[in-house]
C-alpha cells in the first residue's frame, strides 16, 4: 500500500470517527431539548472545542495529502470528498449546539411545542444516523434513501411555523417562546440539508454521479457532463 493510500484510510477513519461524534452531539443536544436537561445541553456545548480541533485537523491533514502528488482520479475525488463532508459535519454540530443553548436560555420549551416538533426532531436524528451510515460504507443507495426524507422534513418546518404563528396571532403563544421554537426548528432544518449535502458527496464518491433538488423531488444520479 502506497504512502497516499495509508494516509487517505486514516483519513478516512478519522472523519468516519468525527461523524460518530457529531451524531452523538445531536442526538444528546435533542435529547436535553425534549427532557428539559441543562446538563447534558452544557455538555453539547462543551464537546464543540473538541468537534472544531478536529475539524482543523482533518483539513490539515487533507492539505498535506495533496501535496504528496498522486495521480489516481479515485483517491484525489475522495480527500476532496473529506474535505467537504468534514464541513458539513462541523456545520451540523454547530446547529446541534444552537438546539443545546435554546435549551439552556428557555428550558420548558417543549411544554408549548406542537407534536410535529418531536416528529421532526427525531427524523432529523434520524437522517444524521443514516447519512453517518452511508459514509461509513460508501453506500450510495442508503444515501438516496436518506435524500428521501429531505421533503418531509421540510413538510414538518412548514406545519411547526404555521402552527407558531397561528398561536402567536391569537396571543396563545409568547413571542419569545415562538422565537425560540422557530430558532429550534430553523436548526433542525439546516441539519436535514447537510445530511443531503453529505449525501450528494457520498453519491458522487461512490458512482461519480451527481444528484439535484428540483421542485418535483430529487433527481435521478447522473454523469455530469463537463
Amino acid at each position: 500500500m502506497s504512502e497516499f493510500d495509508k494516509k487517505l484510510a486514516q483519513l478516512q477513519a478519522d472523519l468516519n470517527t468525527q461523524g460518530d461524534r457529531v451524531v452523538e452531539q445531536l442526538f444528546n443536544a435533542v435529547e436535553a431539548c425534549f427532557g428539559c436537561n441543562e446538563e447534558v445541553a452544557q455538555s453539547v456545548l462543551d464537546g464543540e472545542s473538541t468537534i472544531d480541533r478536529v475539524d482543523v485537523e482533518i483539513e490539515r491533514a487533507c492539505i498535506g495529502l495533496l501535496r504528496l502528488g498522486s495521480s489516481d482520479e479515485t483517491g484525489i475525488r475522495s480527500v476532496l470528498t473529506i474535505v467537504k463532508v468534514n464541513n458539513e459535519l462541523e456545520r451540523i454540530a454547530d446547529c446541534a449546539a444552537s438546539v443545546a443553548e435554546v435549551t439552556l436560555n428557555h428550558g420548558n420549551l417543549i411544554s408549548q411545542a406542537p407534536p410535529t416538533f418531536r416528529v421532526m426532531a427525531n427524523s432529523v436524528v434520524g437522517m444524521a444516523r443514516d447519512t453517518n451510515k452511508s459514509l461509513r460504507d460508501t453506500d450510495t443507495e442508503f444515501a438516496v434513501r436518506v435524500l428521501s426524507f429531505d421533503d418531509t422534513v421540510n413538510r414538518f418546518r412548514k406545519e411547526i411555523v404555521l402552527d407558531v404563528q397561528h398561536r402567536t396571532s391569537d396571543g396563545s403563544l409568547e413571542p419569545v417562546v415562538a422565537f425560540e421554537l422557530l430558532s429550534v426548528t430553523r436548526s433542525l432544518e439546516r441539519i436535514a440539508d447537510h445530511c443531503t449535502n453529505i449525501c450528494e458527496q457520498v453519491i458522487y464518491l461512490g458512482t461519480g454521479k451527481i444528484v439535484r433538488h428540483l421542485p418535483e423531488g430529487w433527481t435521478t444520479p447522473e454523469t455530469p457532463e463537463f
